[in-house]
């Protein structure tokens, strides 16, 4: 029952996404700059011109013996900050004018590199933006002929977040996880957390191609709806048929419809979430070691390895690691499991290792 409702209400996001302008579904690509405030920009910008200004007022008085206007007389304080102003900003009316050498000497060696400084200050603001379009234009282009085998998350909600962090604890560098989302303040967050963003709908197999799908290793799915989680799942496979994909949903009756979508691994957080709960009410302490074993970087950590040379054939119970089970040909086989009995040299291992060993 559930399961129709289901397919109903993707069959209505799948003609509302349809029916919508291209224009509305815009979506952008961003790598991470460091943020520098706009107020902090042109303030700068202004103290600076007004000293180049006012050093030019400087030195035009002191020399101002050297200088008429155009009634022959010599200049005032006042004439020396018109003369300044006029001459700076390129305005020139020639109602002022340098007739001692000295004073024409000073024009060629300090006003004239002043007045270029002043003008350089007063068109920084549009020649840093112009420069910084066309430098994130340059890094978008390299990073798409360049990026291969990262991670896509899709959502950056409360899930995403966490696996996020998760992976980057784990040694994942953040400049190789791209986050997909269409709200632009998760994305700002993503982006000052040093994270490649792409806004709009992961249900459009262009967004996802922006994001670089056809070449990502794996690809997390974390929506706030199993709908979308669906719809998003079968996109993505479609892209990225080599892809690992790992989806999250609310509901497990919803499980197989991410495993028919193409999802290898299917997180079922409400179910998740109420087994730790359940357990927490009489055994508080392993809800505090399953916390543990999920947290990479304190204390014990689920983690995967390859076969070292002198454990083919050895049975995994008496490997020095604790090993919990051995991924074989893509499947998972848990310890026990009389196939497991021999590791064999193209095996995966899964066991816990302790995290201050490693760091040690």
């Amino acid at each position: 029952m559930a399961s129709n409702r289901l397919r109903r209400r993707l069959r209505g996001l799948d003609d509302s996404l349809t029916n919508k302008p291209v224009a509305v579904l815009a979506d952008t690509l961003h790598m991470p700059e460091r943020f520098v405030s706009p107020v902090n920009r042109i303030t700068r910008r202004i103290l600076y011109a007004l000293g180049a200004l006012f050093a030019a007022v400087f030195i035009v008085y002191i020399d101002r013996h050297g200088y008429i206007d155009a009634q022959g007389n010599e200049l005032s304080f006042l004439d020396c900050l018109y003369y300044a102003t006029v001459s700076l900003s390129t305005t020139g009316y020639g109602d002022v004018t340098p007739i001692s050498p000295s004073a024409r000497l000073v024009n060629v060696l300090v006003i004239t590199p002043l007045r270029v400084a002043f003008l350089i200050v007063l068109i920084g603001t549009t020649v840093e933006t112009l420069t910084a379009a066309s430098r994130q234009a340059f890094k978008i282009q390299r990073w798409r002929r360049s990026v291969r085998k990262h991670t896509i998350v899709v959502g950056y909600g409360t899930k995403g977040k966490t696996a996020i962090a998760a992976m980057v604890s784990d040694g994942v560098p953040p400049a190789e996880i791209v986050v997909v989302d269409t709200d632009p303040v998760m994305l700002e967050r993503a982006a000052s957390a040093g994270l490649v963003t792409v806004r709009g709908d992961a249900n459009r197999a262009d967004v996802l191609r922006l994001a670089g799908a056809q070449h990502a290793s794996s690809i997390i799915v974390a929506p706030n709806s199993d709908p979308t989680a669906v719809m998003v799942t079968l996109t993505a496979r479609e892209l990225a048929p080599n892809a690992k994909i790992i989806a999250s949903i609310r509901e497990s009756e919803n499980q197989h419809l991410l495993k028919q979508s193409g999802a290898d691994s299917v997180v079922v957080s409400s179910e998740t979430a109420g087994r730790l709960l359940g357990i927490a009410t009489a055994m508080p302490s392993v809800v505090e070691l399953i916390e543990d074993l999920l947290t990479p970087d304190a204390g014990f950590a689920i983690s995967e390895r390859a076969v070292e040379r002198k454990e083919i054939g050895g049975s995994p119970k008496h490997l020095g690691d604790m090993v919990l089970g051995i991924v074989r040909d893509g499947k998972l086989m848990r310890v026990g499991d009389p196939r497991a009995d021999a590791v064999e040299a193209e095996d995966r291992l899964l066991y816990v290792r302790t995290v201050a060993d490693e760091d040690a």
